[in-house]
């Protein structure tokens, strides 16, 4: 494990992304729970060889990847099939995760994960970040990026924690409801705190 580790988290559509990209580029590393998931059900891994087999070849595209939207609509609709999926990708992707993480070499690494206190990876950190704005932004940024209807997004962020409880369980909060600007100095004053914190610990 990195010596330093920051957990990042904010629902869909916050700007997790963007604000981890600007830690990157102060020459941070990234570990991103979303890419890891991506990648465990990848083309050939054993995770989408079970999921193709215990759904059917309905799940998979022509090119015989996984279909994202078919398994979501899935999952979301049936709580039994969720929790059959989750049981077989957590274990997963909390391995690859620790993988990854245990090769970064920056002063301090920063996990990027949605769920992170949902899947109680905030165990795992020493600090956590929440990228915060208010449900009806979320809605509409994840409505002009992503290809999902509303309803689509309200079961997303039903199903993450209340953002109370986000907001009271994090050290650190960004209001992403500015500008990128803004964003910029705000993302600089936490590194600076972190890169001090880090040479502490």
């Amino acid at each position: 494990m990195p010596k330093y580790l920051i957990g990042l988290t904010g629902g869909i559509g916050s700007g997790k992304t963007t604000v981890a990209n600007l830690f990157a580029e102060l020459g941070i590393e990234l570990v991103d729970a979303d890419i890891v998931a991506r990648d465990v059900v990848a083309i050939g891994t054993r995770g989408l060889n079970q999921i193709a087999s215990h759904f059917g070849k309905q799940i998979l595209n022509q090119d015989g990847s996984l279909d994202r939207s078919a398994l979501r609509e899935i999952i979301f609709n049936q709580p039994k099939e969720r929790i059959w999926v989750n049981g077989l990708l957590h274990p997963m992707i909390r391995t690859e995760m620790l993988n990854q993480l245990a090769a970064t070499s920056s002063p301090y690494t920063i996990l990027v994960a949605p769920l992170l206190f949902e899947n109680e990876l905030d165990k795992l950190v020493n600090r956590t970040l929440l990228i915060d704005i208010s449900p009806s932004q979320q809605s509409q940024r994840t409505l002009s990026r992503d290809a999902v209807t509303s309803e689509q997004v309200e079961k997303i962020i039903s199903s993450q924690a209340p953002r109370a409880e986000k907001l009271a369980k994090a050290d650190d909060v960004i209001d992403n409801q500015g500008e990128i600007s803004a964003l910029k100095s705000k993302v600089i004053a936490l590194h600076n705190n972190y890169l001090k914190w880090s040479n502490n610990s």
